[in-house]
């Protein structure tokens, strides 16, 4: 039997977001028989009823439309994440089920962050996800700080258990536990490890892939001799989880350390990048732990140093997850839906072929295929979509929904002319059109491959100089107050308590999202006390 650690508030009913209806043939066109997710965003987390959720499916199962963005971000989210078939809710209220193409975004992620954990020397393996209560309790403030989101099991085969146990909310205990019994000597380190894994936090609020009961990671976790090697790891992961964000999801993030009052629990430094969505609101998408030497001590991890000392082992642990695919929605998607960058894309080419005589399939399927033939050849994602079961207008629109950053069109007339044409997502209408593109493969695979970039890097300086056009410098309080007011990040002078910090918590949502590593030079005052401050800090609010 598996309990929360917190007693639950009773179940609520679905809130449902206004919707947009569209002309019958236009919602059709779109594809939007999908039903929303609304539950995430404002149900509390627990079992879902059989009769409300049919009930929700029934009343949401059709005419529904994409919200537009600036009408409702929230409602927009979870439209776009229904109709490009990236997730569905589970039974369980605040679960997800991630559907085959939301999880193809995820393998991509985890395609590009293997290579890179394999290039710095971590190898993958695989820890339990129950662990004994008595573990969690060990590290005083690791326990204080996960407490109100363990799920914890009570009961197996029907017997109560001897000592509870937490399925897994991280793994530092568990990792520990283990490390002690394979590190005895300096010989035996860096030891440096890396799981793909779930994990369970029994959130109240939940939204998918951002925040959900379950969700999937990477956590890796190292073991060094000194302190300088387990801060050299640290920053080293996250530098490569801010190139990842720059180079693959085009999310330009900014690297930096957390206060004290947002320092992972059981850590001594907590590094991380933060996202601007297009809510303005900030994403945490990953996350580095200098963890010191918290964890060996309480778990008793040492190892002989070379003078035969006994000595405890310095640590880190780091972590991206499946938010990172909220992340991507919210940076890049607009009104269509889904905008995804070409290499973190599963398909990065469609290619539609078009006919309206019988006499004219053959000719232009053979075409296609032979388009789709080259593409793939030369390392392109491609797909053809030879359906005829959908008009190719409907075809447009729902491989745009799903964020495909380039379509190819071919009609009888382009058969004739050796040619295609070709669509882009990140530019809607003609303006993104470019017709006459020769069929012959190495010119066609050269022109492709010249727009993916293209796309890739109008991605990011779109997305660069929408946070940098959002961030204001503010040198007082009352000048923090009214950015946030307005939706902005604020970004100024800090040195004042965590009572402060606390304080403008309060009073205006926002919290510290990091003291970037990017810092300016000269002499600084303090935004709320006034006196000297080494670094500027940025606030907004967040997911």
């Amino acid at each position: 039997m598996v309990s929360s650690s917190l007693r639950l508030p009773s179940l609520t009913s679905l809130l449902f977001p206004a919707t947009t209806r569209y002309p019958a043939t236009l919602r059709r066109t779109l594809c939007l028989r999908n039903r929303p997710l609304s539950g995430f965003a404002t149900a509390p987390s627990g079992t879902a009823s059989p009769e409300t959720k049919s009930s929700e499916v029934d009343r949401l199962r059709s005419d529904r439309a994409v919200t537009p963005r600036s009408q409702d971000f929230n409602a927009w989210y979870l439209d776009v994440i229904a109709s490009a078939e990236l997730a569905d809710y589970g039974p369980v209220r605040g679960t997800m089920v991630i559907r085959p193409y939301g999880y193809a975004i995820w393998e991509a992620i985890q395609d590009y962050l293997n290579v890179k954990f394999k290039e710095t020397g971590h190898s993958n393996m695989y820890f339990p996800q129950f662990i004994p209560y008595s573990f969690i309790e060990k590290e005083a403030s690791h326990v204080e700080g996960f407490s109100p989101e363990l799920a914890l099991v009570t009961v197996g085969g029907g017997k109560e258990l001897e000592e509870k146990l937490v399925v897994r909310p991280t793994s530092e205990t568990i990792v520990n536990h283990m490390f002690t019994q394979w590190i005895h000597s300096y010989r035996d380190l860096p030891l440096m490890i890396n799981q793909w894994a779930n994990v369970t936090r029994w959130e109240m609020r939940t939204k998918p892939f951002i925040r959900t009961l379950e969700f999937l990671w990477q956590e890796g976790h190292t073991a060094h001799a000194t302190p300088e090697e387990a801060e050299k790891e640290a920053k080293q992961m996250i530098e490569i989880y801010t190139r990842f964000a720059f180079e693959q999801t085009a999310i330009p993030v900014i690297p930096g350390r957390k206060s004290k009052l947002e320092t992972f629990a059981g850590a001594d430094i907590t590094y991380t990048i933060e996202a601007m969505m297009g809510d303005r609101k900030a994403l945490q998408a990953g996350t580095s732990h200098n963890l010191g030497q918290n964890f060996s001590r309480a778990f008793g991890t040492q190892f002989a140093d070379e003078n035969g000392e006994r000595q405890h082992v310095w640590q880190t642990s780091w972590a991206v997850s499946t938010r990172f695919v909220g992340g991507i929605i919210m940076t890049h998607g607009d009104d269509t839906g889904l905008m995804l960058p070409p290499k973190i894309a599963p398909i990065q080419v469609v290619i539609v072929p078009i006919w309206k005589k019988d006499t004219e399939k053959t000719g232009v399927l053979s075409a296609a295929s032979s388009v789709k033939e080259a593409l793939q050849t030369a390392g392109v994602r491609v797909k053809l979509d030879d359906t005829d079961q959908r008009t190719p207008g409907w075809k447009f629109n729902f491989w745009e929904m799903k964020g495909i950053p380039l379509r190819i069109e071919i009609g009888p007339r382009d058969v004739s002319s050796n040619s295609v044409v070709v669509s882009r997502r990140d530019i809607p209408g003609k303006a993104g059109k470019v017709f006459g593109i020769s069929m012959e493969p190495s010119t066609l695979v050269a022109y492709v491959k010249e727009k993916l970039d293209e796309i890739q890097t109008s991605l990011l300086e779109k997305a660069l100089s929408f946070r940098d056009s959002n961030i204001v410098d503010v040198n007082s309080y009352a000048e923090l107050k009214d950015a946030i007011s307005s939706g902005k990040w604020a970004r100024g002078p800090w040195s004042a308590s965590d009572a402060d910090e606390q304080r403008v918590k309060e009073e205006t949502g926002a919290t510290i999202r990091c003291f970037p590593f990017e810092q300016t030079q000269g002499t600084k005052t303090c935004l709320m006390t006034g006196n000297p401050a080494e670094e500027v800090a940025i606030f907004a609010k967040s997911y």
